[in-house]
Parts: structure tokens; C-alpha cells; sequence
């Protein structure tokens, strides 16, 4: 937390400030903290030094009240609580939320200075346009006209999916909604956000299992568990704050904690077992504990009778994972596994934990199917202590992904058929045929749209062989970090092509200066999330509600303002915000954040975001102590009986006062109170195999067996429509045209809510009760598949475990096989994989740009193991070179350390500011520099995406390292 002056008195900025220090020039920590001020402690220090970390204080003769403010921290998906401290409108201190259940009082390093992201000296402070290669301030009426023209020139002349927008899991759910409506008024699916490339093919992979992509219990509910899976995750680092649910469980219960990671990481140290894996071959290691599960017949039969179906495919897939070929492919030794097998089995309820190191891969989808397959087997689903708790690395990236701002969704999950434009602009009190015609054809409409991994793609394949219209002509980086991704040797030829490169975020991001652009660039100050309000959603789909703590900050413009001068110039701003309050402020056009809460309420009946009103997600941050610490669960109070931040599905509408979804697929509670089923959303039979579930219902049900999703014919077939109200058939006539496909309307296009309060009235699933799925059929490998990663060290397992042809999906070619048949090993004998820190987060922009973190890390640096060091003549702390086999290089200091195995090596992705060995600090706008600069991990990473979600290969590929 901030530390406070005694004597409440802010000091003036000095003139030879820690940037001098660090911009100028590399400097040791030692330099640093001279430079800065801090030589006697450190950050204990800081709080006596700059004024910009201290508390600061509007210079009036009679201060005026303390304000307090509550927050969300904008960093990772745990969602911690931030007390701003706020006096005559400035943020002067902070504290951590003591009453959040979900952090308890703590922060991590990143969390405990979140003021400083939204007073920091290095924002940008004003619009600017790079002219002759120079940065010039222009006002926000100039922006916006001459990026609109731009614009507009565009689709005049390419079409709408010439502009690609892309949004940012940094935006409140309310903006994030906003923002995959502009795009549909704009008339593209070339729309997309941070989860494309870190959990889609989690979403990808667990939707496909049992019905939603998304956590299925809570960092809390770990406190249930008795043993703890972790895989391809380091939350230690990554969610620090969510570390000490783990750790509470692995106190109060004894609970077993096994990590599964190529490298020893922070999170490893605290583990019971850990075990060092080769990248790329996570199928492979959870097909080898299940092949000791199945041989040893400690599988749940009886959950997998009832509640899953194709486990006897998964078994013969097992079958061929003995500990011998498992050893082979993975390097683990049978005799660990097997112990695993055994910890697992005799110590349930055990939960599976994973993050971006599991879903960063060609077969990511495959991964993450495994990890659920696991699961399914252990009969570990819907029960406290078990299930999958998938870490989020966003703030909302879970938030975003659910108000869809995907190329290949709409609001919900929805997707993109006729049917579910039908269902928005019924929400929307749309024109359809007008929202048609906004697109370049009915095809483009309804197919996905380029993936944010891919469009450089859009920019630079040739124009033939794409599937639109014409190449991306206009980029919108909108709260995303371009270091972020992969190839950045080829991002930096597309930004050179582009037309029009526009960059909307607090900080600059790499955008402004990993290319040589001279002009045609526009950097748009958006104000962070402390100038604005509305709601987020945590990692375990709560939904937490965010007071503004100050107003924006220099020229900065709240992102939903943003969206509606873009949407007046465009010229459909009425049609917009039809049914959305637009207030007239200071900063420009202001729609109502409530307004937008309560329109997504009325349309996301797929995933129950309906009965979460701004009311009501206010009520629970004011009550935040009346809520259990483990079940989440108010114990009295105004909100008795609900779960905290109502966590979806919340059904129904907010007058029907649903308490939200602890843990999915939990049948011990009725429906009404927070239990569910499996989802039947793959139909009622396969192959003559029943999909429902067999005997097996949630408590109260009044139907007793497995059943399908309900629509108003179920409801005419069970009797039950009687207890419709006028209203809510009345709504449901509307909606299906006329009287006579009145049977057609679902759950989940029902506007009225009826059909869901009607169905949990008798105790069921509005989406039915079915089998999980341990087999999707319509997934390039059905049955997950261990396949070896396209740039392989082991050529002696290709013939065996091959990937897969070249294809063509989400608009563009994408190659497998034809990469992988070419031999780089011998030049590129390393595996390169990459991770985060617990200094910095994502891009690393805005934390590298505060000076508290900043002081923490100032190196990029590469984890070599000693024998690959010494092998190579390199020496720790030595500047080397480390290069890919696609080209790019990157100039970075060794680190040597036994975390990384032999053969591996190691990088954080958080740098940025140099691009292959050049320091590229002189192209930032003035004053608007990072403290710290470094190379981008991505700059050597290579090609490679997931089968089914286009998810980027970061977490394996190859390199050499070599002395600079």
C-alpha cells in the first residue's frame, strides 16, 4: 500500500527526476535508487522522497473531507478491492479492501500502487499525431474528424473489414459491451481482445466439455480443497494475491500442492511435488497419471455413468500412454506420475488449476480438454473443493470475453448465425435489415472475423487469400500491448503498411515506436479505470462494481466517450445509444454506464447476466463484510442468501433475485439457490448414445433424469406454460414472429425471462441436465491428442506424434505441417518458452512506467540452466544474444539458474521500448517514455496457433543464445 507523509503536505515534482536517471541511460538498482533519492531503503524510502508516490494534497488553507472510494484493482483477474483515499478531488492514499472476501486485506507489489497507474507522470497527457516523424498535440476534435475520414475513406473504398478494432480486457464490462456493438454498427467481426491470446482455447476447450467457458468454481472455494493440481501457471508471480487461498488450503487441510511446470518457478517452491515436464507435452503428462488411474481402477464409475460421456475413448487414447512412452515423450518417470495418480485419488475433493502455460500452444484446445478429462475421471466436478479454477490474467478479460469482443461472437456467446443477430437487434430495438446492410455481405456477417493473433496476417497475406473484401488497411489498438503477441519482426513491417495506425490507451505502448513510421499515427489518451465507473468480472465470474475515485486526468477521455464521438462522427450515434441515456459533460458525449448495464442485462440470458442490475452489484460492494470467506455466501445482512458479485449465471431477471452460481454443475443445491447440472448444449444423442444425464438431477427437480435445454414447446409438453404471466407471453409471441413457431423460443432468446423463471420455479437447468462430453466430435482431434509442437527439438517423435496439415480458418491460410517437416533443432537446440513477473503485468507499459515497480526489475533477462551456460561461455549477468529460427533476435542479460531444466530457457514478456538489439527510447513521445525499457520476449518468438481458436505458440519453440 502507499506509504503516507505524517504531515499530510505534498512536495513538488524535482526537476531531476528518477526519469533523468533511468531514461537517459541504463542503471544498476544501485544508480537507481541514488538517482531517485531512495539509496537509504529502498521503497521503505519513497514515501520521503518524490511527491509523486507520496500523499498528495490539494493546497487549500482548510483541506477538505477524506473520501473514500471504493475500487477494483485493475491489474489481474483475482479482483482485490482498492479504499482510494480521495481529498478536494485528488487521490492522495490507498488502502487494500480488508472486507473483500477475495483479498482479504492484501495487495501485491502491482496492486499496492494502482494510484500511481492513474497519476503517473508518464500517461499521455494529450492527443497526438506522428507528422515527418515527429509527435505533435492536436486537439480531440482534429483527432477524431481526421481519424474518421481516414476511416471512412476506408470503407468506402475496402470495406468495413478494412478497419480492424481491437478491444482490450482493460475495459468494465459496460464498455466492453459498448464496444462489440460499435463494431457490429461499423459492420465488421474484426473485433477482438487480450483472450484470443491467453484463454480462448480454455474457453474453447471447457465450453466444449460441459457447457461454459469459464472458472467453474472460486479462489475461495480452494479453502475446500484437498488437494491442489496446478499446471502451466504461476500465480505466485502472476495472481500473487490468489496464492493465499492456495495456500490456506494446503494449511488448514494438509491438502497436497503438486505443480507441473518446465520450470521451478515461485510458485514451485511451495509445492508437495513438483514436476519438471518438457514443454509442449502437457497431453501427454495428464494421459500418463490417467493411464495409472485407469489401470489401477480408481476412476469415479459412478459419476462417469451418470454425468460423462466417450470416457471408453478417452480410456483406449490412455491406454498407449504407459510410463515408458510417457517417460519418453515428456521426460517424467512413471514412478512420479503414478505417485500424483495416487495423491490425486486418495485425497478428494482435489481442484486443477491452470493459466496461460497450459493454452498457449498449437493444441491448446487439447490441453485444456485433458485438464478437464481429468477431472471428469476423478469425479472432482461440482463439488466445493473441486473443479477447474482457471486463473484469468486481466483484470476483465473474463468480463470481455463474456460481452463478447471476439471476432467470432456476439454479446453472451451467442455466435454469429442469423439467429443470434436476430436476438441483439431484438435487443437493441434494431432495424435487422438496416444492421445487414452496415456489413460488406451476409458471409461477412456471419463468419468469424480475423483473430487479434493474426492481423498482421490481415495486413500483410496477399489479398487473394483472404477471405474479405480486402486486406486490414486501419489498425485500432484500443488497450492492448502490441509486445504482447508474437512475430513482432513481421508486426513491425505490418504497422509500415497500414494506412492508418491508431492507438487509444492511458500509456503509448510499444505501438509508438517498434516501427518507423512517419506519419499516419494517432495516440488517443484513454483515462484508466480510476476515472470512470461500472462493472468487472473477477476469475470466478463475480462482478464487482467500480466507483470513479477521480475525474480524468490532463486530456485523458473515458474509453465509452471515446466510443461516442467516434460513433457522432460516424454518423449512428442515435441508433447506438437508442435506449442509453447520452449526458453532455465536460469531456464529450457521456452514455449513462447504468443504462448499458441494464441493456446487456436484457440480452445475456445464455450465460445469466441478467439478473446482475446495477442495484443490486452496488449493494454487494457496500456489504462486502457480511459475506463468507469461503462460500462467498452473505450470512445475514440486505444481501442474506446471495453469493458475492452474484456470479453467473444469475438467471432470470433482477426482480427474481437469483443468488448467483458459486460453483458450477453443483447439483447438491437446487437451482433457485446456486446448483446446476451439465449443460445439454450438444444434443440429446450421439450415435444412438444417450447425452443426458442418466438417473441424476439437482435438489428439488422436478424433473428426475437427465433432460434437454428448455424452450416454450417444453414448457406447452410439460403443462408448465400456464404459469406464464400476460407479459411474459405476450414478450415470447413477439419474439417468435407469430403464434405459430411460438414453440421455437428458448431460453436464451426469451426477452422476458419467462421460460427460465418458469423452469427454476420447478427446480431445473434452464439449459437442461446433461452428460459432460470427454469427446468433441466436431473439434479437429475429438479425443485430445498429444502432438509435438511445430519448431520441435525432438525430431524423433514427429512420425509418431505429427501436427496437423496446413489449413484454412478465421479468414486466413495458417500453416502446421509445413513448418514442422523442416529440421531447425541442430542451429536452434533450445526451447525458448516465456512467462510473467510479479513486478510487471501484460505489455508492461503502465507498470514499467511507475517508478515503484520500475525500481524492482530495470533488466530483461534470459534463464539459462548452468550446463547450457557453461556449454556456451556464457556468464551470469553477461548481455547475450537470443534468437529465434524465424529471424528475430533479442539482446538481453543472462540470467543462469537451475529454474530452467537443461535444454530450456527462459524469458518474461513484459519489455518493450528496444527491437533487436536498438534502444528505441527517442521515439516515444516526450515525457511519455517508460522508466524502464528492454527487449520484447516476442521479438524471437515464432509462428504457431492453436487448432481451433488461433491461440499463439508462446510456451515452446526454439532458440539459440550466443554472447552479445
Amino acid at each position: 500500500m502507499l506509504r503516507k507523509k505524517t504531515n499530510g503536505v505534498a512536495r513538488s515534482p524535482r526537476g531531476g527526476s528518477i526519469l533523468q536517471a533511468a531514461a537517459s541511460k541504463k542503471v544498476d538498482r544501485r544508480t537507481f535508487l541514488r538517482g531517485s533519492g531512495l539509496a537509504i531503503g529502498g521503497l521503505a524510502a519513497l514515501a520521503t522522497t518524490a511527491g509523486r508516490v507520496t500523499r498528495a494534497e490539494a493546497q487549500v488553507a482548510n483541506p477538505g473531507k477524506l473520501e473514500i472510494k471504493k475500487t477494483v484493482c485493475t491489474h489481474c483477474s483475482v479482483g482485490c478491492t482498492v479504499l482510494a483515499e480521495v481529498r478536494d478531488g485528488v487521490w492522495v492514499g490507498q488502502e487494500p479492501g480488508w472486507d473483500s472476501p477475495f483479498n482479504l486485506g492484501a495487495h501485491c507489489a502491482k496492486g499496492a500502487s494502482v494510484r500511481e497507474h492513474a497519476h503517473g507522470e508518464r500517461r499521455l497527457k494529450y492527443p497526438m499525431k506522428l507528422v515527418g516523424g515527429e509527435w505533435k498535440r492536436i486537439s480531440w476534435e482534429d483527432a477524431i474528424n481526421e481519424i474518421g475520414d481516414k476511416m471512412l475513406e476506408i470503407r468506402e473504398t475496402s470495406g468495413p473489414d478494412s478497419v480492424y478494432w481491437l478491444g482490450s480486457a482493460k475495459h468494465n464490462n459496460e464498455q466492453a459491451y459498448l464496444f462489440r456493438k460499435f463494431a457490429a454498427y461499423w459492420g465488421t467481426n474484426n473485433v477482438d481482445h487480450q483472450a484470443r491470446i491467453c484463454h480462448s482455447t480454455t474457453v474453447a476447450g471447457v465450453a466444449n466439455t460441459w457447457g461454459y467457458g469459464a472458472m467453474t468454481n472460486s479462489y475461495n472455494d480452494i479453502h475446500n480443497s484437498r488437494a491442489i493440481f496446478l499446471i502451466g501457471g504461476n500465480p505466485a508471480e502472476a495472481h500473487p494475491v490468489s496464492l493465499l487461498h492456495i495456500l490456506r488450503a494446503k494449511e488448514q487441510n494438509n491438502a497436497p500442492l503438486i505443480v507441473c511446470d518446465p520450470r521451478f518457478t515461485r510458485t514451485a517452491a511451495h509445492a508437495d511435488e513438483y514436476v519438471r515436464f518438457r514443454p509442449g507435452t502437457d497431453v501427454a503428462l495428464i494421459w500418463g497419471i490417467l493411464w495409472h488411474i485407469f489401470e489401477n481402477g480408481w476412476e469415479d464409475k459412478e459419476f462417469i455413468r451418470t454425468r460423462v460421456w466417450g470416457m471408453d475413448q478417452i480410456r483406449e487414447e490412455v491406454a498407449k500412454w504407459t510410463p515408458e512412452e510417457t517417460e519418453r515423450v515428456t521426460g517424467v518417470p512413471g514412478s512420479q506420475l503414478e505417485r500424483v495418480a495416487r495423491t490425486l485419488v486418495n485425497n478428494k475433493p482435489g481442484t486443477v488449476i491452470w493459466c496461460m502455460g497450459g493454452t498457449q500452444h498449437t493444441n491448446g484446445n487439447n490441453n485444456t480438454r485433458a485438464y478437464c478429462i481429468l477431472q471428469l475421471a476423478l469425479g472432482n466436478m461440482g463439488v466445493a473443493g473441486g473443479g477447474t479454477n482457471i486463473f484469468r490474467g486481466h483484470d476483465n478479460v473474463q468480463g470481455a470475453t463474456d460481452l463478447g469482443v471476439l471476432s467470432h461472437d456476439l454479446p453472451g456467446y451467442y455466435g454469429l448465425s442469423d439467429g443470434a443477430w436476430a436476438h441483439w437487434a431484438r435487443v437493441w430495438e434494431e432495424d435487422l435489415d438496416w444492421l445487414k446492410s452496415r456489413f460488406a455481405s451476409d458471409e461477412m456477417r456471419t463468419s468469424s472475423g480475423i483473430p487479434v493473433s493474426r492481423w498482421i496476417d490481415g495486413v500483410l497475406e496477399a489479398k487473394e487469400n483472404i477471405d474479405q473484401p480486402d486486406n486490414v488497411r486501419a489498425m485500432v489498438f484500443w488497450g492492448h500491448a502490441p509486445n504482447s503477441q508474437t512475430r513482432l519482426p513481421e508486426m513491425k513491417k505490418a504497422m509500415e503498411k497500414l494506412d492508418l495506425l491508431v492507438v487509444v490507451d492511458p500509456y503509448p505502448t510499444m505501438s509508438a515506436v517498434m516501427h518507423d513510421r512517419t506519419d499516419g499515427m494517432y495516440l488517443l489518451p484513454a483515462s484508466t479505470q480510476f476515472e470512470t465507473y461500472g462493472s468487472v468480472t473477477a476469475s470466478n465470474r463475480s462482478i464487482q462494481w467500480r466507483e470513479k475515485v477521480v475525474d480524468p486526468l490532463f486530456e485523458s477521455r473515458p474509453d465509452h466517450i471515446i466510443l461516442a464521438m467516434f460513433a457522432q462522427k460516424f454518423g449512428f450515434a442515435d441508433r447506438l445509444f437508442r435506449n442509453i441515456e447520452v449526458q453532455d459533460t465536460k469531456w464529450g458525449p457521456e452514455p449513462l454506464i447504468e443504462d448499458i448495464t441494464r441493456e446487456f442485462n436484457r440480452g445475456m440470458w445464455t450465460i445469466g447476466y441478467t439478473g446482475q442490475s446495477p442495484e443490486r452489484l452496488k449493494k454487494h460492494m457496500a456489504y462486502q463484510h457480511t459475506f463468507d470467506r469461503t462460500t462467498l455466501q452473505a450470512v445475514g445482512g440486505p444481501c442474506d442468501g446471495e453469493y458475492y458479485g452474484l456470479p453467473w449465471p444469475c438467471w432470470g431477471t433482477p426482480e427474481m433475485g437469483h443468488p448467483g452460481t458459486p460453483i458450477l454443475y453443483d447439483m447438491s443445491k437446487p437451482v433457485s439457490k446456486g446448483g446446476l447440472t451439465f449443460r445439454a448444449r450438444f444434443g440429446v444423442e450421439r450415435n444412438g448414445e444417450n447425452l443426458l444425464a442418466e438417473g441424476v438431477y439437482s435438489v428439488g427437480s422436478d424433473i428426475q433424469d437427465g433432460y434437454p435445454e428448455f424452450t416454450m414447446q417444453m414448457l406447452m409438453d410439460l403443462g408448465w406454460d400456464s404459469e406464464l404471466t400476460p407479459e411474459e407471453r405476450a414478450t415470447i409471441e413477439k419474439v417468435a414472429g407469430s403464434p405459430d413457431k411460438i414453440g421455437s423460443v428458448n431460453w436464451k432468446t426469451d426477452l422476458s425471462g419467462g421460460i427460465q423463471r418458469v423452469a427454476i420455479a420447478h427446480e431445473c437447468a434452464p439449459f437442461g441436465n446433461a452428460k459432460a462430453r470427454a469427446v468433441v466430435w466436431t473439434f479437429p482431434d475429438p479425443v485430445p491428442l498429444h502432438r509435438e509442437p511445430l519448431y520441435t527439438p525432438r525430431r524423433d517423435l514427429v512420425a509418431d506424434y505429427p501436427t496437423y496439415e496446413d489449413r484454412k480458418f478465421y479468414r486466413l491460410p495458417t500453416l502446421y505441417a509445413s513448418i514442422q517437416k523442416q529440421d531447425f533443432s541442430k542451429d536452434f537446440p533450445l526451447i525458448l518458452t516465456s512467462g510473467r513477473l510479479v513486478e510487471y503485468e501484460g505489455g508492461g507499459d503502465e507498470t514499467r512506467s511507475n517508478p515503484w515497480l520500475a525500481e524492482l526489475q530495470q533488466d530483461m533477462f534470459v534463464e539459462i540452466n548452468p550446463r547450457d551456460a557453461n556449454n556456451l561461455g556464457v556468464r551470469d549477468g553477461e548481455m547475450v544474444w537470443v534468437e529465434g529460427p524465424e529471424g528475430g533476435k533479442v539482446k538481453v542479460m543472462a540470467m543462469v539458474t537451475r529454474r530452467v531444466g537443461e535444454g530450456v530457457v527462459f524469458m518474461p514478456f513484459h519489455f518493450g521500448g528496444w527491437f533487436q538489439g536498438e534502444d528505441r527510447r527517442h521515439k516515444y513521445p516526450k515525457g511519455a517514455d517508460p522508466y524502464v525499457l528492454g527487449e520484447a520476449s516476442n521479438t524471437a518468438q515464432t509462428y504457431g496457433y492453436d487448432s481451433v481458436t488461433q491461440m499463439q505458440e508462446t510456451k515452446t519453440t526454439l532458440c539459440k543464445v550466443y554472447a552479445a
